[in-house]
């Protein structure tokens, strides 16, 4: 990603100068070390492979955690080294270890590769590296430990901001394409498709007989169509949002467009002004319950029927109503569709509903139609997406 690369950069930089400080330090008290040579094939250590990360971090296909691991390994390696290779009674007063500096770039790499969390696990075996080679906690270890943990985590949470960000950007940038994209075909469908198939519905009405039946066909895919070009997407990725993470939400749908696309000549559908946001799971089941209660319509209702959607938003509920102009039905009808084993408002609808930790609710009364009441609490989505 584009964000990450010039932090890997400066990372390769503050590696190379927190190397020239820890060998500058080293030559001047290398002859108080009871093996000097040690001391200096650490050095070189160190050298060979801050070369190495400088080439490995700026290949995307090099970096990951193993070679993290190598890092974070050679850092605590050094520094326990420290113990073996200085005098006991310099080590004992707490004078610097080998890498000095040098070993908090790892942690820094953990902070900038996988978040303010393995940036802070990082600074830890850090820290306890620094603990054991004194061989007890000290005021000097725990300020050191505090300074690396702070500064891991601020690093890890600029870090999966600036990710967000970048997918947040990435996404408004492909919406804006997709937007014009939609309006260039809304101009030539307009000027075009929509035409004709409003032609044909005026000329079938005034025909008759099965012209007037294909012209309310043109009709309804006229309005579905006209619906289809002229749709927002339906779906909003809350992980593309600057400030998510993980234990973010998941995509979410708004209902208003989805149910959107039900309407036709025959269908009325009326909805708030703002998005109506569901997680898309639990929006799908919503508006296939609508649209099972839509077939159900057009399969009892007759050829003349209309009907018409209502979608509510409420403080602590989502209410869709579905509403027809046919006959009704008869009482006893639905108990005796479910001992048939006819279950499309039992499982198509109910089941839907309720799977979803909603309940649906359907009245009819005979000779003034059918309505369906979709009712979805808020405390039931919440808990069915935790």
């Amino acid at each position: 990603m584009s964000v990450e690369q010039p932090l890997w950069r400066a990372l390769a930089v503050f590696r190379l100068l927190a190397l020239g400080y820890a060998i500058v330090q080293y030559v001047g008290v290398a002859d108080q070390y009871r093996y000097p040579l040690g001391g200096w094939m650490v050095m070189g250590t160190l050298t060979l492979w801050t070369a190495y990360t400088m080439y490995a971090f700026e290949k995307p296909e090099l970096r990951g955690w193993p070679l993290l691991g190598a890092d974070i390994a050679i850092a605590v390696g050094s520094v326990l080294a420290t113990r073996w290779l200085d005098d006991i009674a310099r080590v004992d007063a707490g004078k610097m270890t080998l890498p000095t500096v040098w070993s908090s770039a790892p942690v820094l790499a953990w902070s900038i590769f996988g978040g303010w969390r393995t940036g802070a696990v990082a600074a830890l075996v850090t820290g306890g590296a620094n603990i054991a080679e004194r061989g007890e906690m000290t005021q000097s270890n725990l300020h050191n430990i505090v300074l690396l943990m702070l500064a891991a985590t601020a690093i890890g949470y600029v870090v999966e901001l600036a990710r967000a960000s970048e997918r947040a950007l990435a996404r408004a940038l492909q919406l804006e394409a997709a937007t014009r994209e939609r309006e260039r075909l809304a101009r030539d469908i307009h000027d075009s498709v929509l035409q004709v198939l409003a032609l044909v519905q005026r000329r079938g009405a005034e025909i008759g007989g099965e012209a007037a039946e294909l012209g309310r066909l043109a009709g309804e895919q006229e309005a579905a169509l006209r619906q289809l070009v002229s749709d927002a997407p339906a779906e909003l990725d809350e992980l593309d949002l600057p400030g998510s993470g993980v234990g973010a939400e998941p995509a979410r749908a708004d209902v208003r467009t989805l149910l959107g696309r039900l309407a036709g000549s025959r269908v009325s559908v009326a909805s708030p002004g703002t998005p109506v946001l569901l997680p898309t799971p639990v929006a799908r089941e919503l508006v296939a319950a609508a649209s099972a209660a839509l077939d159900n319509v057009w399969r009892h209702a007759g050829e003349d029927a209309r009907a018409w959607i209502l979608l509510e938003d409420e403080p602590d509920e989502i209410i869709v109503s579905v509403r027809d102009d046919g006959p009704g039905i008869p009482p006893g009808r639905l108990e005796e569709a479910r001992s048939a084993g006819r279950l499309g408002v039992s499982q198509s609808i109910e089941g839907r509903l309720r799977d979803v930790g909603g309940t649906a609710v359907l009245t009819s009364i005979p000779g003034q139609g059918t309505e369906v009441e979709l009712r979805l609490p808020r405390q039931a989505v919440a808990a069915e997406h935790a």
